[in-house]
């Protein structure tokens, strides 16, 4: 019957007592076991009695009665954890955390959590940061992880998949679709994994009955398709590897080793580190060393290497000498050279070498002669091949139906540039002159290619899809008639690359983005100018998607918004994407965390509402000078409707812009932009008539009229500090946790 190593975390009285008294450090006796089935176990770790390991907390005790795998038993809360591996040389263990999972009960109609905590808490055990991610797998999952000592910590992970079809998943991909996995902080000792049962499996329960949720280490792991729609994920046992670091005492190297009573590096050529992973050290043997750091015994302590014996880890091509802690390595008499990098060669004559450099120079010349030939020869070839591929590149790109086009248009201004005029202007894409860089590709500030010498943005577009590359260019000339004030113009495009370069008007004052949240003069972010960007970024959107033939931005943000000499709005950023209709499904999640519409993550459909929705985010950054998502995951869109439910507007508005005679106007942008952010899209406003809002205020604000509506529902809370929340109308009133969810969903798949 194979033997079972079992660990067992002592009471921590136990260990108070036996550090109080300050006894000589622990050295095992020679009866000790040191296997337990096929475990080694190396002291500090012991088997049995006290004496067998250096303190009560890296005792073991092996069973050889059970039947399953060695595991360990952690008292008070009595769960056990198998083990695999001890190392010395890393202060790591590797243990087999049990999976936690929540199943659809056909009899019961409802989800079944089986959920199992881990308590290191009192141990000088914790979980590997480096090693170790919570890992959830399944459809419509989401699991948390908590710190089980109450000290706080909380994260979660999404897993995602469409119902009832499983086409996205990949194997060997773990990043949100079927399978999630989210990084620990240092020093946790415990933790307690939980399903959020709003995310289940009762409308698929038919291809993925149960989602699962695990501590593990994930330095191995690949991720299958069949984990989220078999129980093949829980067949190993219901368990996954978990990597543990593990310390000595709770005290660092330069504290620890002047108490030479209990210091544990004991070995006469140890060395101390200290614990990257909590308080605490290990010990290692110095280089040029081997053995068990924490033994005196110099048989078994660190033994010096005779690394002339191994010459596979330490070559010598010459002669090699073992020294106490290193070795030399030195070419015999007669020879010459560096023996630990290359062989020895014989000392030759001075005629020998004069010969040699002879032949040698004879050969040299002939070689540059032929390689000069053959270096012409490849240019040729190279020269050959760049013509012909960049006449296939426009030629996949349709580039001659877009000619053709042309010819019929004469009156149109877009122009085709070739590659070696995109190549001049952008002095071979440097990257010095990138002065931007964006989902859908990198821009480049490029010169010498408008007639006034002015200078133009040259965006270099990432891969188009290979199923629509002969209609880019009839999509191109569509957009060159794209003619509005506050819409960056198209001026040419060249087809001749591996991906189309577009060249546009250049925008010189940067962005909205940058006019909010970076510049530092709030004279040139007055509420009269934001109000002026936002209503003409709005005009613009509406603009596009009443065209004939509708353009959905798909990408809406502050960053998108550039700004003119009289700081005029020019959305931007729409170019390389192909023209979509209302109807095309998109097979992938495309945006901006933070800014993302909902309702496209659950059916993957972008139209004209999903840019209103990304625009009512745009409104609440330009009134409350907030990025969309805080450096700490946290979404603006919930922190305003907490506000706003519980009426703090006012706490929420820019102090810049948050005075007696702005209020109203302020109030009705936060009213307009709650209207944008309605969780439905029949629900929300056309960007036509946000436009119209838009327009409607900002005249009275910029002539100083006064004649702004009054009554608006915002406004009546907006200065209340009462404790009960305001009870605002529209959907949201009854479904505002179900936003914060998805918010939250939009964040994870943002990313």
């Amino acid at each position: 019957m194979q033997s079972h190593l079992l660990l067992a975390v002592l009471w921590l009285a136990a260990a108070a007592v036996f550090l109080a008294a300050g006894s000589a450090v622990r050295q095992p006796s020679s009866n000790c076991q040191r296997k337990c089935g096929e475990v080694d176990i190396p002291y500090p770790f012991g088997i049995g009695p006290d004496d067998c390991a250096i303190m009560p907390d890296f005792i073991l005790m092996c069973d050889n009665t059970s039947g399953g795998g060695p595991f360990v038993s952690f008292p008070p809360d009595v769960h056990h954890v198998d083990v695999e591996s001890i190392s010395l040389l890393q202060g790591k263990a590797r243990m087999l955390n049990r999976i936690s999972s929540s199943c659809y009960n056909t009899t019961s109609r409802e989800m079944q959590g089986n959920y199992w905590v881990l308590n290191f808490t009192t141990t000088p055990y914790r979980f590997s940061n480096t090693d170790n991610k919570f890992t959830v797998i399944g459809c419509n999952t989401l699991a948390y992880i908590q710190d089980y000592g109450n000290k706080g910590y909380t994260s979660g992970c999404v897993a995602i998949c469409k119902e009832s079809d499983t086409t996205d998943l990949t194997d060997g991909s773990c990043s949100g679709i079927g399978c999630c996995q989210t990084a620990i902080p240092k020093g946790l000792q415990s933790y307690l994994p939980t399903f959020d049962l709003d995310f289940n499996t009762t409308q698929i329960y038919n291809f993925s009955a149960c989602s699962y949720a695990v501590l593990m280490d994930t330095t191995d792991f690949i991720f299958q398709m069949s984990y989220v729609t078999s129980p093949d994920f829980n067949r190993t046992g219901g368990k996954q590897p978990l990597a543990i670091d593990w310390a000595i005492g709770n005290e660092t190297c330069d504290v620890a080793s002047k108490r030479q009573d209990s210091y544990a590096c004991v070995s006469r050529n140890s060395q101390c580190f200290n614990s990257t992973n909590g308080p605490g050290y290990i010990c290692n043997c110095t280089k040029g060393y081997e053995g068990n750091p924490y033994l005196q015994d110099p048989e078994q302590g660190c033994r010096d290497i005779d690394e002339c014996k191994d010459k596979d880890k330490y070559p010598c091509f010459g002669k090699c000498s073992n020294t106490e802690g290193g070795f030399d390595c030195f070419c015999p008499p007669g020879t010459q050279g560096n023996a630990t990098t290359g062989p020895c060669m014989t000392v030759v004559t001075k005629q020998v070498r004069i010969a040699i450099g002879i032949f040698a120079t004879v050969f040299f010349v002939l070689i540059i002669l032929l390689g000069l030939q053959w270096i012409k020869h490849n240019q040729r070839i190279i020269r050959h091949d760049l013509i012909s591929k960049r006449d296939a590149y426009f030629r996949l790109h349709g580039g001659q139906l877009l000619i053709d086009m042309m010819k019929i248009e004469n009156n149109i201004s877009f122009k085709l540039y070739c590659l070696e005029e995109i190549e001049l202007a952008t002095n071979n894409f440097d990257d010095r002159q990138i002065i931007g860089e964006g989902g859908q590709g990198t821009v480049y500030i490029g010169y010498d290619l408008d007639p006034d010498n002015n200078p133009v943005a040259i965006k270099r577009c990432k891969r188009l899809d290979e199923n629509r590359m002969t209609e880019f260019g009839q999509e191109l000339l569509i957009l060159s008639r794209v003619t509005h004030k506050n819409i960056v113009k198209l001026l040419g495009c060249s087809l001749h690359f591996e991906a189309p370069v577009l060249v546009y008007e250049f925008v010189p004052n940067k962005t909205l983005h940058y006019l909010i949240h970076v510049q530092d003069e709030p004279s040139k972010r007055t509420l009269e100018i934001r109000l002026k960007i936002a209503a003409e970024s709005a005009e613009a959107l509406a603009y596009l998607h009443t065209l004939n033939h509708p353009i959905f931005h798909g990408d809406v943000k502050s960053a998108n918004i550039l700004l003119g000499d009289d700081l005029s709005a020019k959305v931007s950023d729409f170019g390389c994407s192909l023209i979509r209709s209302a109807e095309e499904n998109l097979h992938g999640v495309k945006g901006t965390m933070g800014y993302l519409d909902p309702e496209y993550l659950l059916n993957f459909n972008l139209n004209d509402k999903s840019d209103v929705y990304s625009f009512g985010v745009v409104l609440l950054e330009i009134i409350t000078r907030r990025t969309a998502l805080s450096k700490a995951k946290e979404s603006l869109i919930s922190v305003f409707k907490d506000a706003v439910r519980e009426g703090r507007l006012v706490e929420l508005v820019d102090p810049e812009i948050a005075n007696q005679d702005n209020m109203e106007a302020v109030c009705q942008v936060a009213a307009l932009g709650d209207k944008c952010l309605a969780m439905t899209g029949a629900s929300r406003p056309t960007m036509s008539h946000v436009a119209e809002e838009l327009r409607q205020l900002v005249r009275p604000v910029l002539h100083g009229t006064g004649e702004l509506h009054v009554g608006n529902p915002f406004m009546v809370h907006a200065w209340s500090s009462s404790s009960a929340p305001y009870d605002y109308t529209g959907e949201e009133t009854t479904d505002y946790y179900s936003q914060k969810k998805k918010a939250a969903m939009s964040i994870e798949f943002a990313r």
